[in-house]
C-alpha cells in the first residue's frame, strides 16, 4: 500500500511543473484581458494607429526572445505607465507571452 501511495505522489509532483507553468499562463492571459486588450489591437483587427500592435505579432518580431520578453515586461514604458502590474502579475503575462510565442512558431 505503502508503494502504491509513493508512485501516486510521485506522479503527481512531477506533473506539477507542467501544470504550474499552464496556470501561469492562463492568469497572464487573464490579466492582459483585463489590462491590455483595451488598448492593444486582436489579430483580426484592422490597423489602427491609434491602438497597440496585437501581441501575435508582437511576439513574432526579430530578435523578442525569452531575455528581450522578460526585460521588457519588467520595464515601465509609455503610455503602459498608467498600469502597474505586480511582480507575480508580469511573471504570468510573460509566461502568456512564451506560451504565445511557441503557438505562433507552430
Amino acid at each position: 500500500m505503502r508503494c502504491i501511495i509513493a508512485i501516486i505522489v510521485l506522479a503527481g509532483l512531477a506533473i506539477l511543473p507542467v501544470y504550474a507553468e499552464d496556470s501561469a499562463v492562463q492568469r497572464g492571459q487573464a490579466v492582459v484581458d483585463q489590462w491590455c486588450r483595451d488598448c492593444h489591437l486582436r489579430p483580426n483587427d484592422r490597423p489602427d494607429p491609434d491602438m497597440a500592435p496585437p501581441f501575435e505579432e508582437i511576439v513574432e518580431r526579430p530578435g523578442r526572445d525569452r531575455t528581450y520578453l522578460k526585460r521588457f515586461i519588467r520595464e515601465d514604458h509609455f503610455p503602459m505607465t498608467m498600469f502597474r502590474l505586480f511582480d507575480h502579475e508580469k511573471a504570468d503575462v510573460f509566461a502568456w507571452l512564451i506560451a504565445l510565442q511557441k503557438e505562433q512558431q507552430d
